[in-house]
């Protein structure tokens, strides 16, 4: 078929599902990082170092597996990025650890976290001005040479973005899965400024610091969401869930600070038409009543280590759900024992559609090809439906939602132009026309602290 006709059809397959719809047969969405490396003949490195040869590997087993859609870089971290800057964070293949490893990520010492227990003050009074002067020196090399050949190399790596998603498109007919970024506010705080062992510290020690760290950081990672999501609000936005699930942290921590300072974000997401991917590693099962009250067909829901039966009986029919083949399975079992499972999958929750064919978790470099051609496969011969039903009519929108509290720099700036004008003369043009400029500029500036922070 024509790559267009392919990617439209493809299109309306994978829309249809993600809201709650049965399209054709089930879509096949496998999130497969290093694993396209491998069947590329590539290593971890290559793809972690040069992203070009992320994007060929992604073409290439897009085209040979005939998938329906696919991040246009799994692999995502640049770590030529990562390199340039010194960042402490990242072993980097090849360099720090095996060639063939994927990247790993560096848990900082609880004794010499990114950010120090007496310092929420400073963070909650202004988030962007403590990753640029705090932060940001202290997780690279630290001198302004690191950072602006960080700046430099996340433009260059971004404006390419563009061009991958259109090769997919008009070589394969794949579509992007997923569009944009996001992480948990309580998430975040572990992931990169205290460190799982100091967050757990602090919120026995100082939990109003930490409510009011996640009320200050939620409005801004919600202008990144926003900010890097579809604007066709076609492909979903990417929910990395990490640590703040139960046993991880207390239900009353879940209860009084992880969720009151997330799902206003997803509401508000969903107000402007954007779906969010939650992709929940590990297990959260405890939790599932929780996420279903929000708003229906909001979200996507994927299953790393869930019970498939009990995800099922909470959201199926309200959300689109994912996953739920596990990754060892594919990495150490055959081909037949992955087709059984595949069927039993589509069997539990996909019956009526909403759900997109996956693994449990980002599929690897220790997967096996002939399970992957399996997986392929059995969804192709089982996934297919003899009738469909178009996406249930949308539910009334949530209220406008407020989201956090709020800084002295609100989202979207560095330092905005009422501040940065004292420092230049009065305008004997058009005002409006530097003040325009500037904050363009200045925008920037804000985009890279912030998805320093959230993306790498």
């Amino acid at each position: 078929m024509d790559p267009a006709a392919l990617y439209q059809q493809r299109l309306a397959r994978y829309t249809t599902t993600l809201r709650g719809g049965m399209a054709d047969r089930v879509p096949l969405r496998p999130f497969a990082a290093e694993f396209c490396a491998k069947y590329a003949g590539l290593t971890c490195q290559d793809v972690a170092h040069d992203y070009t040869k992320a994007y060929e590997a992604v073409i290439r087993t897009g085209r040979d597996f005939d998938w329906d859609a696919m991040v246009p870089n799994m692999v995502w971290v640049w770590t030529g990025l990562a390199q340039a800057m010194g960042l402490k964070y990242y072993g980097i293949p090849g360099l720090h650890i095996p060639a063939d490893a994927g990247f790993q990520y560096h848990e900082p010492p609880e004794d010499d976290a990114f950010m120090r227990p007496d310092e929420y003050d400073a963070l909650i009074d202004d988030p962007t001005a403590f990753l640029l002067h705090t932060w940001l020196p202290r997780v690279s090399n630290g001198d302004t040479v690191s950072i602006l050949k960080g700046g430099m190399a996340m433009m260059q790596y971004f404006g390419t973005i563009g061009g991958q998603i259109d090769r997919m498109r008009t070589e394969n007919g794949t579509v992007p899965a997923i569009a944009g970024i996001l992480k948990a506010p309580l998430d975040i705080l572990a992931d990169k400024f205290r460190g799982y062992l100091g967050l757990l510290s602090d919120l026995e020690t100082q939990p109003d610091k930490v409510l009011a760290a996640c009320e200050a950081l939620a409005p801004h990672l919600y202008q990144v969401a926003l900010d890097t999501s579809d604007p066709a609000a076609n492909a979903p936005i990417g929910f990395w869930m990490h640590r703040s699930c139960v046993p991880m942290v207390s239900p009353r921590h879940f209860s009084e600070i992880f969720w009151p300072t997330l799902r206003p974000i997803i509401e508000e997401l969903w107000r402007h038409g954007r779906q969010t991917l939650f992709y929940a590693e590990g297990n959260w099962d405890y939790h599932l009543a929780d996420f279903a009250t929000l708003p229906a067909h909001s979200i996507v829901y994927h299953m790393d280590q869930a019970d498939p039966a009990k995800v099922f009986a909470k959201l199926g029919g309200r959300f689109c759900l994912s996953g739920g083949i596990p990754n060892a399975l594919l990495s150490y079992g055959t081909p037949d024992k992955v087709r059984a499972k595949v069927r039993e999958i589509l069997d539990l929750c996909a019956r009526d559609g909403a759900y997109l064919m996956d693994a449990s978790a980002i599929i690897q470099n220790d997967a096996a090809t002939e399970n992957m051609i399996a997986l392929t496969e059995a969804t192709l011969e089982h996934g297919v439906y003899s009738r469909g039903h178009a996406p249930p009519p949308p539910e009334p929108l949530p209220a406008p939602q407020t989201i956090g509290r709020p800084t002295r720099t609100a989202p979207g700036s560095v330092e905005p132009w009422d501040r940065a004008k004292s420092r230049w003369p009065d305008p004997t043009g058009d005002p409006q026309l530097v003040k325009s400029i500037w904050s363009q500029t200045d925008g920037l500036a804000y985009m890279f602290a912030w998805q320093m922070l959230v993306s790498f």
